[in-house]
């Protein structure tokens, strides 16, 4: 159990960075994994030149990578944002003309696992009016994802971290996914478990998994505190993981964690080589 009967992948948007993006690709496949994740590569352009889109596909295919989850477009991220989807105007337009570009590039290589981070509160406007703005977009993409036969993950991120996002426990994003659910009909909105953000709210891990994994279909990890590689803080992932095993959940564990002063490479000695490729 645990570490050794996880699926895990890599999150090519926090490892590998000290490489140009499409380098990162046959770094992760040289350290032994098959399996990728991406937040949106493009953080000023939800609709980049088709040649750069063809760039990055040909380097996941080249590396012999699969592409198991991508982010839409969430503005600046890492940075000050928190994703778009909730935030009117400008950022708003930006999510919804992402949304079938992101779907069409990530569908071309065989993924269709999507992660809608929601937005942060911000001036000029009512949480109210945020959070109907948002179930509107959620909606539409899930419908679009629906398209492709594939889900729509809802993210809980962490207060200290986020103090302005308003998604920051299990329940209120489970709160979301029901709500993305119900307005479409299609029941293809799940839960993106990251047991780093929870135990940074200070949440019963084990409890979370206990209620959440059925509508769990994906989870991401980094230790805490730190967010470093597993063993650099205090959290019991392998236990966790074995935990979410019993619970029926087979799907991948994203890799999302900080290497430290050190080459992506060097963080992984706490996973033998023979359990990094997908399986």
């Amino acid at each position: 159990m645990g570490f050794t009967d996880t699926r895990f992948n890599v999150n090519l948007s926090i490892l590998f960075t000290e490489l140009p993006l499409l380098e990162r690709p046959a770094a992760a496949r040289a350290a032994g994994f098959t399996a990728v994740e991406l937040w949106w590569p493009w953080v000023d352009a939800p609709t980049p030149e088709r040649s750069e889109l063809d760039a990055l596909g040909d380097a996941l295919r080249d590396a012999g990578t699969q592409l198991t989850g991508l982010n839409f477009y969430a503005g600046q991220l890492p940075g000050p944002d928190r994703g778009a989807l909730s935030v009117p105007g400008v950022e708003s337009e930006r999510f919804r003309a992402n949304v079938p570009v992101a779907i069409a590039f990530a569908a071309s290589l065989g993924c269709t696992t999507f992660n809608a981070l929601y937005g942060n509160r911000v001036e000029g406007t009512t949480p109210e009016e945020q959070d109907a703005l948002a179930l509107e977009n959620l909606a539409f993409a899930a419908r679009a994802v629906g398209e492709v036969d594939g889900t729509l993950l809802i993210e809980a991120l962490n207060a200290p971290e986020s103090p302005a996002c308003p998604i920051v426990s299990a329940p209120k994003a489970i709160e979301v996914v029901d709500a993305v659910n119900a307005a479409t009909g299609l029941d293809n909105a799940r839960f993106l478990m990251d047991l780093y953000h929870l135990s940074m709210n200070g949440e019963d891990l084990a409890e979370v998994i206990d209620h959440y994994t059925p509508k769990t279909a994906h989870v991401q990890i980094a230790d805490n505190p730190g967010r470093g590689a597993p063993g650099t803080g205090s959290l019991p992932l392998e236990e966790l993981l074995g935990r979410l095993k019993k619970a029926g959940y087979d799907g991948y564990v994203g890799l999302e964690y900080k290497p430290g002063d050190r080459p992506s490479t060097e963080s992984f000695t706490w996973l033998p080589a023979p359990l990094r490729a997908a399986h």
